[in-house]
């Protein structure tokens, strides 16, 4: 779940810590889940930039998203790559499911 007002992210109830960047990103992502977004739009729209070689730097930022929110981050569920194409969000990350217990 993303608190906007409070600038906070929640995982299953969980408070997930992400820099002001990674912030961005995922609030881009998740208010149009399913929408794909190359690694131009995603720097443009969140360092309000013009692109210029983006894709290390969105790369790492999504790569760090998602070892805070996903379970498997190499399998992950809510930040996905459409390859050749760019980066969605499947879902918003508000409940996720542990693959011993089902729930998190």
């Amino acid at each position: 779940m993303i608190d906007d007002q409070g600038k906070q992210v929640t995982v299953d109830g969980e408070e997930v810590k992400l820099t002001p960047v990674q912030y961005k990103i995922l609030k881009l992502l998740t208010a149009n889940a399913g929408r794909v977004y190359s690694i131009d739009e995603i720097y443009e729209k969140v360092w309000q930039e013009t692109a210029f070689c983006p894709e290390n730097t969105v790369a790492v930022h999504i790569r760090k998203i998602r070892e805070r929110i996903e379970i498997n981050p190499k399998e992950p569920k809510y930040l996905k790559v459409v390859w050749g194409i760019g980066t969605l969000a499947a879902v918003a990350p508000a409940n996720r499911a542990t693959p011993a217990s089902g729930k998190r």
